[in-house]
């Protein structure tokens, strides 16, 4: 009998759980924000997850099997079993899953926020038919994973797709990661509004500086040609080395239809081939895709 799937999703604002039945029906789901990132509220993260969890287990008959899988911000890296390269940055360093199993008394997976989202727009969503597939999550950071043929590919060092963390602008802003203009830095919601601030003194966020470009604002058009063109060069890189067969984008800034049509144009102009046929396709799935990615490789 196949059993039943409880899937958390990890963010840097949001916990959500989903439950899905062996039927593949989903049967309860729900949110909370996520305690605030500082040293002080890992354990309160923790609490947090195995609280939602605790609640959705109660929704099973306790005769029947569940899996748990978890996507979050970052990597458990393979050897010390430790969280690397979050963006939620009181995560790393913690042995966290370990510290989820202990307090849960149950086995669980832990994956990669943007591998998870790419599985599920791989298997259910945008990009199901598709070989090779290349997913990314433009929001307040930027992340990213391969999935091939309805399989993750996670690289020697469990970073494959992250193209958030390459440099593309040496003597840019500092990243989190410690080197300087990640694609992160250049493209994210958080990026793009930072350097609209330091050039303008102007504090706007990525929605009002798209809207204020719409409208003709000379500063706004500017920062919208900059960000289109980082994103680009970025991609357009990324497709030379991996050539995959579709690109999907999810998180807050795959709402911006500009992406898929200047952007697009930018990306061509970038990538290693006349023709750059491959497709950029918005999510199917919407905020929910890495939810449900995570309930499908849970153990």
């Amino acid at each position: 009998m196949k059993p039943y799937q409880i899937g958390i999703d990890l963010g840097g604002t949001k916990i959500e759980v989903l439950l899905i039945s062996p039927d593949a029906e989903t049967l309860f789901r729900k949110r909370m924000a996520t305690p605030r990132n500082d040293s002080k509220n890992y354990l309160a993260i923790c609490d947090a997850v195995c609280r939602m969890i605790d609640e959705t287990l109660q929704q099973v008959a306790k005769n029947r099997s569940v899996t748990i899988g978890i996507g979050i911000p970052g990597i458990i890296d393979a050897k010390t079993q430790r969280v690397i390269n979050a963006n939620t940055t009181c995560l790393i360093g913690k042995p966290f899953k370990a510290d989820l199993e202990r307090q849960l008394g149950r086995k669980i997976a832990v994956e990669n926020d943007a591998n998870c989202f790419v599985l599920a727009e791989s298997l259910g969503g945008a990009a199901k038919d598709y070989k090779t597939v290349f997913g990314i999550i433009m929001g307040t950071g930027c992340g990213g994973g391969i999935c091939v043929e309805g399989q993750i590919y996670r690289g020697r060092h469990g970073i494959a797709g992250e193209w958030g963390h390459f440099t593309i602008d040496p003597a840019g802003e500092r990243c989190y990661c410690g080197n300087r203009g990640c694609v992160e830095t250049r493209i994210s919601g958080a990026g793009v509004a930072n350097s609209f601030f330091k050039k303008y003194q102007r504090r706007l966020n990525m929605a009002q500086i798209v809207a204020a470009c719409r409208a003709g604002d000379p500063q706004a058009v500017e920062t919208f040609d900059g960000f289109l063109d980082d994103f680009g060069r970025s991609l357009g890189g990324f497709i030379s080395i991996l050539d995959p067969d579709a690109v999907v984008i999810g998180g807050g800034l795959s709402n911006i239809d500009e992406l898929y049509t200047l952007g697009r144009q930018r990306v061509k102009r970038y990538a290693f081939t006349p023709r750059m046929e491959t497709p950029i396709l918005k999510n199917r799935l919407g905020d929910s895709a890495g939810v449900y990615g995570a309930a499908w490789i849970g153990e």
